[in-house]
């Protein structure tokens, strides 16, 4: 099942970088408001296509560490910042404690944010970066077994210290400034209102760098496996020429497809989540069979696709789809793997090994 598989994962892939263009053309319009959307977003893919269509997986590594380090060294100032402008009292003044402190159903069904809504981000994602084809390519491509565990412990540890300063730098710059219009602008805000002028440069660099890099990987690992598992542009310049379209296909989807970044992006998740019972037990349970992968495959596909029409985005479906869902596919696949002849192990881990070699 591993091209359909790769359908899948190319499928979600296109969606989640619609969204990325989208996010990325949202934080420059606040920095560049006269420029045309459309034009806008087109020269920022184009920006970040020709990063990785000259050297590929290694240009893409490269972008990474520039970005982290402009990253490191520039969030924690932010937060420094906010808080010695604005105080923690401050917080309590744009928060107050009547607001933090209603009944639990409130919360949970908060009209802004519900609860159910950050609670079902929080397994989706659990259940769907370990699918996540731009991951592998790193992790695959690692000098060994060791340094890839290493660096994705890391990774975890820090992408949760990086968001939360994000936040609390967020919650800092609400307490000391109005509302914004547009709250997917408050970065170049806190950036325009808390760095000096000489220092505003590196900041707009460094958000650029970050969404920059995560298009450039999510496109390397589409043609790659365009490449290596359904056998389209085996060459180096296909592999340039598919890795264009992909962009432009990309680009259009972000200014006809994407409305709302949040639900576009858990939208693009179903394919990819529908995958996890195949790819943790196709490596971890020696039971786990080629039709039992497919069962929950396609149950997890049907499910998803079925909370979204019959309950939609206004009825909260994405609850229904992890709380209900994921439990399902894992059931689904453990249900039908004991009833069906087992897979040859050797042939489908070989063959697993030979396309995760080939994608790195």
């Amino acid at each position: 099942m591993g091209r359909p598989a790769s359908g899948l994962l190319l499928l979600a892939m296109t969606g989640f970088s619609a969204t990325y263009v989208k996010s990325l053309t949202l934080i420059f319009v606040s920095i560049v408001p006269a420029a045309p959307v459309w034009l806008l977003s087109a020269g920022l893919a184009l920006t970040a296509l020709a990063v990785v269509v000259g050297g590929g997986l290694n240009s893409v590594v490269r972008s990474d560490q520039v970005g982290f380090a402009l990253t490191i060294m520039q969030l924690p100032v932010l937060l420094y910042v906010g808080w010695q402008t604005a105080g923690l009292h401050a917080l309590t003044l744009a928060f107050p404690r009547d607001q933090l402190t209603v009944s639990p159903i409130a919360q949970w069904n908060h009209a802004a944010l519900p609860f159910r809504f950050v609670f079902t981000l929080m397994v989706l994602t659990c259940f769907t970066y370990i699918s996540a084809p731009w991951f592998g390519q790193k992790i695959f491509a690692a000098k060994d077994a060791r340094t890839a565990s290493a660096a994705v412990g890391i990774a975890a540890v820090l992408i949760f210290l990086l968001y939360g300063t994000m936040v609390l730098g967020a919650a800092f710059y609400r307490a000391m400034a109005a509302p914004l219009a547009n709250p997917d602008a408050v970065v170049p805000a806190m950036i325009a209102a808390w760095l000096p002028a000489g220092a505003r440069g590196t900041g707009i660099a460094r958000l650029f760098t970050a969404a920059m890099t995560t298009l450039a990987g999510v496109w390397s690992a589409m043609t790659a496996k365009l490449s290596a598992d359904f056998r389209v542009a085996t060459t180096v310049r296909g592999q340039r020429i598919a890795m264009a379209l992909l962009a432009l296909l990309c680009w259009l989807g972000a200014n006809v497809l994407v409305d709302d970044i949040p639900n576009r992006l858990i939208l693009a998740s179903i394919p990819v989540a529908a995958l996890s019972f195949a790819l943790l037990d196709g490596f971890q349970w020696r039971g786990a069979t080629t039709a039992g992968a497919w069962a929950s495959v396609v149950v997890g596909v049907a499910w998803g696709v079925g909370c979204i029409v019959v309950v939609g985005e206004a009825g909260g479906y994405t609850w229904l789809w992890a709380m209900y869902g994921v439990p399902l596919i894992f059931g689904t696949g453990i249900v039908v793997s004991p009833l069906t002849p087992p897979s040859t192990s050797a042939a489908s881990s070989g063959s697993t090994q030979s396309a995760w070699t080939t994608e790195s």
